[in-house]
């Protein structure tokens, strides 16, 4: 493919040798098929001028730096036009797995099954405005019983400076990689299995992240100054029907999706039992509508429109979309090997993969004459 080839022409630095170039190339043009095995051997089948041990070699033994390849990926992205209002967004997937040889798998919560059982489980950190987004980085989250294996931390290659880290500890060591790379951001968004976190959020403030979290109704709020800790639906439901608004956030698939809204301004007990100032946002359905009651928190400043707010907490689809994308067209759930590098390395190509679609969609949006007043340049195309 001449764009495929156009767009990986800016990475060839990272690879040494012409042979890992190539595989490279393959491997991508393979995740790129519509074939629905993406492993090495099924993609060395498919795939012509490459094989299984080149393909396996790429994941595993060849000379190439996978951290400084998503670096600059990230930089290439970045160079997008932009709107100025990007976000980053946090969230981990799951790969159930069978046995207990490869890396990180362990008997724990599995979200694309809705139980306990045997799967990996990788932290992720996406950027998204609001029509576009691609994925920044993504880290393979150990359970504390892999920590202490030192049998299988040495089978699986786990790098020694590996530690032991909760989820949203790793998503904050996301965070700081995305600054140091200088992913430009206005806001930082999470559901609530880190917004209901207050380490998390302190470890937001003081890097002096606005974000708006997903948090749960249990979620500790004070009303007012002087009074007693209490949980977040209790707060939102003691207020007056006026208080709330009708609001749309976006334009999608289906139309304008709409909510009732409210906005109070309070504090929350962050993880040292200090209180912190901020908004605790509640979201309900809209008259003749269904669904269930959510409730966020957000450091966004006081003058802040509670438009922009919502907003900001629904670009969480964008996460989910790319999780769902990249394991259902690219394969990413697919990979059958098990070591920590070859797990990584192909995170990061199934990552490129992904950012090729992004970059091609853009060139083309771009291209695509409308008629009217011109569009804006991340607004949708009417096909």
């Amino acid at each position: 493919m001449p764009e495929l080839a156009k767009f990986l022409a800016q990475f060839q630095v990272h690879f040494n040798r012409r042979e890992s170039q190539q595989a490279t190339e393959r491997y991508i043009t393979g995740l790129l098929t519509e074939h629905p095995n993406k492993n090495c051997d099924t993609l060395a089948t498919i795939v012509p001028r490459t094989n299984e041990q080149r393909l396996q070699g790429l994941l595993t033994t060849m000379a190439w730096d996978e951290n400084d390849l998503n670096r600059q990926r990230v930089h290439a992205m970045s160079a997008l036009p932009t709107e100025g209002n990007g976000v980053l967004l946090f969230d981990d997937t799951d790969f159930p797995k069978q046995g207990r040889a490869s890396v990180g798998v362990a008997r724990q919560y599995s979200g694309s099954l809705g139980k306990l059982a045997n799967c990996q489980v990788t932290v992720n950190c996406t950027y998204a405005e609001r029509s576009i987004a691609w994925p920044i980085s993504t880290r393979l989250y150990l359970p504390k019983a892999w920590i202490t294996d030192t049998v299988r931390r040495q089978r699986t290659h786990v790098p020694p400076e590996v530690s032991a880290q909760t989820k949203w500890e790793i998503a904050l060591d996301l965070l700081d990689e995305a600054i140091a790379w200088g992913v430009r951001h206005a806001c930082v968004v999470c559901d609530a299995g880190y917004g209901d976190n207050p380490p998390f959020l302190d470890g937001l403030e003081a890097r002096r992240e606005r974000y708006v979290a997903a948090i749960r109704v249990d979620f500790a709020v004070v009303g007012w100054r002087g009074a007693t800790p209490q949980r977040a639906d209790q707060l939102v439901a003691a207020q007056t029907e006026r208080a709330w608004a009708t609001l749309r956030w976006k334009e999608g698939s289906i139309g304008w999706p709409k909510a009732r809204f409210i906005a109070l301004r309070c504090w929350r007990v962050d993880g040292q039992g200090a209180r912190r100032i901020g908004w605790l946002i509640g979201q309900r359905p809209a008259r003749g509508a269904t669904g269930d009651w959510k409730y966020f928190w957000s450091n966004c400043p006081a003058r802040t429109p509670l438009g922009v707010m919502v907003e900001y907490a629904h670009r969480r689809h964008w996460v989910e979309q790319y999780h769902e994308e990249a394991k259902s067209e690219l394969g990413w759930d697919q990979y059958q090997g098990r070591l920590w590098t070859g797990f990584h390395r192909n995170a990061v190509l199934v990552m490129l993969s992904f950012s090729f679609l992004v970059w091609l969609e853009w060139q083309q949006r771009q291209a695509q004459p409308q008629v009217g007043r011109p569009r804006q340049t991340f607004s949708p195309t009417t096909g």
